[in-house]
């Protein structure tokens, strides 16, 4: 699946979190993202003198898509009368920070999307084209213009997004912001800071414990704002750190602004040199993340197959008995006695006794582990903690779902 070898610090690509579940709108999902994705090591000079700038990437964007990056960030810039990207400061380009022109990187991204009809990419671009329609152009002549997702359809409130898969079919699969507020209605880019909130970029986004907007984002608790994106990458980008950054450090950043931003997770998390961590890294912080989003479980891979917004190790939850309906004295004896006879059952007969639907290759034993736990149902349903005295947590942790379902349905 991954491929990943932790002694070069590297994992191959990410999970597509579409091919498991395309169902839900577009900010029900996480993105890995690729800060300045054009800005890649190796990459010969195309102004004829050395450049003298930063790169953040090592693969080529095309490498990064195949791998499962699905959202760039794109530094565009008025240079040599087109449009180009290009890694400079005060905002302005020179033959020392310049890359490429912008067409030639949208026609990677071109290709990849004819290519693969059911994937969507998203551009957040940090904008300095001043040039009117500069950017216009430089989206019509790679052809990408075809893929545009409009401005017009982005929730403005807080609201969902349309459905990825109503996204696919309409074939509007390339979301594109700016960083300029007037384009949204000069050039129909959307505004990026309308539609999502953000960290703080560079050192002061990697502080433990804290996780702050930066200045052109509205608070991370803004919910008007249905997007999130992280940012977690250095001021300066150092190779040498990057694996470390990439890795535990990453997902504690990941939580902290889970909080910051109301209790959601990131839909965006952009690093520096993805490949690289001391584990799973971005990718496998990506995982998390959709597993979150798509089904509470702490990775994509336990959400049910057959039903993806459920984990694989959650019991389907029970109905609970009609609010209006008080046990009888009748239904007290009737539960006492229903009680006795399960917990004097074999093992695999208890969980036929509560379950007769379930096939009984299903993690017996956990369930079985929940039914031998009948007595506890005194805690009342739904306010289970995991056993922390248990040999196996994991196994505590279902076991007192599944009783809380038993409660449920008996108390």
């Amino acid at each position: 699946m991954e491929g990943f070898r932790s002694s070069h610090c590297v994992r191959s690509t990410v999970t597509n979190q579409f091919k498991l579940n395309n169902s839900l709108p577009f900010n029900k999902y996480a993105y890995l993202t690729t800060h300045n994705a054009y800005a890649i090591e190796g990459e010969p000079s195309r102004t004829g003198v050395p450049r003298v700038t930063f790169t953040n990437q090592e693969d080529s964007v095309t490498q990064q898509l195949n791998n499962g990056v699905r959202a760039l960030m794109l530094d565009t810039y008025d240079f040599e009368g087109d449009v180009w990207l290009c890694h400079s400061r005060g905002g302005k380009c020179y033959d020392i920070t310049a890359f490429e022109p912008a067409v030639e990187t949208f026609r990677e991204i071109e290709a990849f999307l004819a290519a693969n009809p059911s994937e969507i990419i998203t551009l957040i671009l940090e904008d300095y084209v001043r040039a009117p329609n500069g950017l216009t152009r430089a989206f019509n002549d790679s052809g990408l213009v075809k893929y545009w997702f409009p401005a017009a359809r982005m929730p403005r409130r807080g609201g969902d997004w349309p459905l990825v898969s109503d996204m696919i079919a309409a074939n509007q699969r390339l979301v594109v912001f700016t960083s300029i507020p007037s384009k949204e209605e000069s050039e129909g880019i959307a505004f990026q800071w309308n539609y999502m909130v953000e960290n703080q970029y560079g050192d002061g986004g990697m502080k433990d414990g804290r996780c702050r907007n930066r200045a052109e984002s509205a608070p991370l608790d803004d919910k008007t704002k249905s997007l999130v994106l992280v940012n977690y990458f250095s001021s300066i980008p150092l190779k040498q750190i990057t694996c470390v950054h990439n890795s535990a450090d990453l997902m504690g950043m990941l939580h902290t602004c889970y909080a910051a931003a109301g209790s959601r997770w990131a839909n965006f998390v952009a690093v520096d040199y993805y490949k690289r961590s001391k584990g799973g890294g971005p990718f496998q912080a990506t995982d998390t993340l959709n597993g979150r989003l798509l089904c509470g479980c702490d990775d994509v891979h336990a959400c049910e197959p057959s039903v993806p917004t459920m984990c694989q190790t959650q019991p389907p939850p029970l109905s609970p008995p009609p609010p209006s309906l008080s046990p009888s004295p009748s239904l007290s004896l009737s539960l006492s006695i229903s009680l006795s006879l399960s917990l004097s059952l074999s093992p695999v007969d208890q969980r036929r006794f509560f379950f007769p639907q379930w096939p009984l290759d299903t993690s017996s034993s956990l369930y079985i582990y929940g039914a031998s736990r009948l007595g506890e149902c005194p805690y009342r349903a739904g306010r289970f903690q995991a056993d922390s005295a248990d040999s196996d947590p994991g196994r505590a942790r279902v076991g007192n779902l599944f009783l809380a379902n038993i409660c449920t349905k008996l108390l």
